[in-house]
């Protein structure tokens, strides 16, 4: 595909996104339909969606429209291209620009424009992170890094480096985590190779695995992560000390490649349903890492800051709270309800933990800690109480 082609796909791609469809899906449906497109094509095509989702309303300033045609005029302009050249009308590029078009196009001026979030969320950025705010919405207008945990179980970090180098990957250790690396080059051979194969990496954010490290899990515990999704939380834990560990979600689906994970890294993770989940009780541990609003971790899914509304996130707040509160009744005397999101809005995060602490006698807050938006990894929240007795 030659580069207007490739614009032209993600016009179209960006189309049905701002029609409400996932980005994901439109990514997967245009792909289906252009089995001319090979591997670099698809994912310069994904590269110019998610982008420009990132920066949607300035995009959209910059181009005159909020449509993908006017987006991708925009992303063009901001990158100091000129669309006329890639806006050719040959081939499978998009059609020339009009005189309209070419004299359109602003500079962003309100904060929303700027920031590039609803205006809605530019009072709750504030309101929860003061004076880093500003820079915490700019920074969720680049690409994420490609982090990856390391197994020290089976290798040391320089170890796992050389493995990676071995297949075309160059990574660099990081300080946020004692296990984190991140990927400089060849971010796209990850899945194929030696190192991902025989379980030494996996791939999690940098401050996701921080968190986890914080949680300093006593050797030989009962550790129980309540909402576990794919894993990647509890398979830290578990590289981490020996104990015995279980996994439980609400959806049991997400948890399907789970056992195979846990197999690859050298781990035993049982997976337990809601019912068992009371029968192995009490735990000496119970992580709840939440259903959020993802706000942390936008530069990976862009689109749903902009499906993110405040009765969707008055709703996860409430799921939030009751299920602390089902969990507090899983930990043993004396044990540990770790609490986490990777989510940067205070409502999820401190405001959560204060109703909790209000809402219950005898818990313990033991620390709170937040990680911001970074090179090193996504915006983090953990929270720990020490249960009474």
């Amino acid at each position: 595909m030659t580069p207007g082609a490739r614009v032209a796909a993600a016009i179209s791609v960006l189309d049905q996104v701002l029609e409400g469809t996932p980005a994901e899906q439109s990514l997967t449906r245009w792909a289906r339909g252009a089995r001319y497109a090979g591997s670099k094509d698809r994912a310069a095509v994904r590269d110019h969606v998610y982008q420009a989702l990132r920066c949607l309303r300035s995009y959209s300033c910059l181009g005159g429209g909020r449509s993908g045609r006017g987006v991708m005029i925009g992303a063009l302009r901001a990158a100091g291209s000129d669309p006329d050249e890639i806006f050719t009308g040959e081939g499978h590029a998009p059609e020339r620009l009009s005189e309209a078009e070419r004299q359109g196009g602003a500079r962003p001026e309100a904060e929303g424009d700027r920031l590039d979030l609803p205006d809605w969320l530019v009072t709750a950025f504030q309101d929860s992170l003061g004076d880093a705010a500003e820079a915490t919405a700019l920074a969720l207008r680049s690409r994420a890094p490609v982090v990856l945990r390391v197994n020290q179980r089976l290798k040391t970090r320089p170890e796992a480096i050389d493995i990676l180098e071995n297949d075309g990957i160059h990574a660099e250790g990081l300080d946020i985590a004692p296990t984190a690396i991140v990927v400089r080059e060849g971010a796209r051979r990850i899945a194929g190779s030696a190192a991902y194969r025989d379980g030494i990496v996996e791939l999690q954010d940098g401050s996701s695995q921080a968190a986890m490290h914080a949680l300093a899990v006593a050797p030989g515990s009962r550790v129980l992560d309540y909402c576990a999704g794919g894993g990647g939380k509890i398979l830290a834990l578990a590289a981490a000390t020996d104990g015995t560990w279980y996994a439980h979600d609400a959806d049991p689906a997400r948890m399907k490649d789970l056992p195979a994970r846990a197999a690859r890294a050298g781990a035993t993770v049982t997976c337990l349903s809601t019912r068992d989940v009371a029968a192995e009780a009490p735990y000496d541990l119970v992580l709840c890492d939440v259903p959020c609003s993802g706000s942390g971790t936008w530069r990976r899914a862009p689109d749903a800051k902009w499906r993110l509304g405040p009765d969707r996130l008055a709703t996860l707040i409430g799921l939030q709270a009751d299920i602390l509160q089902q969990a507090a009744g899983l930990v043993r005397p004396g044990g540990v309800l770790a609490y986490s999101t990777c989510s940067i809005l205070r409502e999820e995060n401190e405001a959560q933990i204060e109703k909790f602490a209000e809402k219950t006698d005898g818990w313990k807050a033991e620390f709170t800690k937040r990680w911001p938006v970074s090179d090193a990894g996504d915006g983090f929240f953990l929270a720990a109480f020490r249960a009474p007795g």
